[in-house]
């Protein structure tokens, strides 16, 4: 009697086993379906509608990938889910690739580019912010020119726009100690010492401005 018991036992364990795995491999076929339908239902999303959403697509297919590969360990047929889950991530590639491609392509020139050519001129300076152009003849009109420009368009800037704004700021200052070497007058000296002394407090102002702006908007 006491043999029959064990055999018994086992037989129900071996069941509870084979009916635990097989519940296991539905799960996973579950998963595997899901993961595909996902990537195929991507894929028919119209360009404009996966650019407008991509955060969210991608952040939701980066889940359902986790999920995926987690999923094949309970594989029934391992190597065909693993076929199958590669070539969802393959079929996602590509689009992802196409969204890049897309949004490279529609995007605005350098912002720090066309802001330093607004303030300075077009293809006067670049990223090395080489003021070597600006003498003790022509330093008060840039010095001007960049006053009037933050003056103008001072209400569009972006907290970005503000920190290279003061980059350039920085890097025309530090040549002036340059030109006053080289023989600035001290009437034209006296008249750049106004402009910044205006300019400063509208700067810090406007740029704390635009940060409290851009946290609201964060916190909405």
């Amino acid at each position: 009697m006491k043999k029959i018991n064990l055999l018994l036992g086992a037989a129900v364990v071996a069941v509870s086993f084979t009916s635990c795995k097989s519940e296991a491999e539905k799960n996973a076929e579950v998963t595997f379906d899901r993961y595909e339908k996902y990537v195929d239902s991507v894929n028919n999303i119209a360009v404009a509608d996966a650019q407008a959403n991509w955060e969210s697509i991608d952040a939701t297919y980066n889940e359902q990938t986790s999920n995926a590969e987690a999923a094949l360990v309970d594989a029934a047929d391992k190597t065909n889910a693993e076929n199958r889950v590669e070539k969802a991530k393959a079929k996602y590639a590509e689009l992802k690739a196409k969204m890049e491609a897309e949004a490279a392509a529609n995007a605005p020139a350098d912002r720090k580019q066309a802001l330093r050519d607004a303030y300075f001129g077009a293809g006067t300076i670049g990223e090395d912010m080489s003021f070597a152009w600006v003498n003790k003849d022509n330093i008060l009109k840039v010095y001007n020119d960049f006053y009037n420009e933050f003056e103008e368009n001072k209400d569009s800037y972006s907290r970005e726009d503000f920190d290279e704004i003061k980059a350039m700021y920085e890097a025309l200052d530090a040549h002036k100690n340059t030109v006053e070497k080289e023989g600035l007058s001290s009437s034209d000296n006296a008249k750049i010492a106004e402009l910044k002394l205006k300019f400063a407090p509208k700067f810090k102002w406007e740029r704390m401005g635009a940060k409290a702006n851009e946290n609201a908007d964060a916190k909405d």
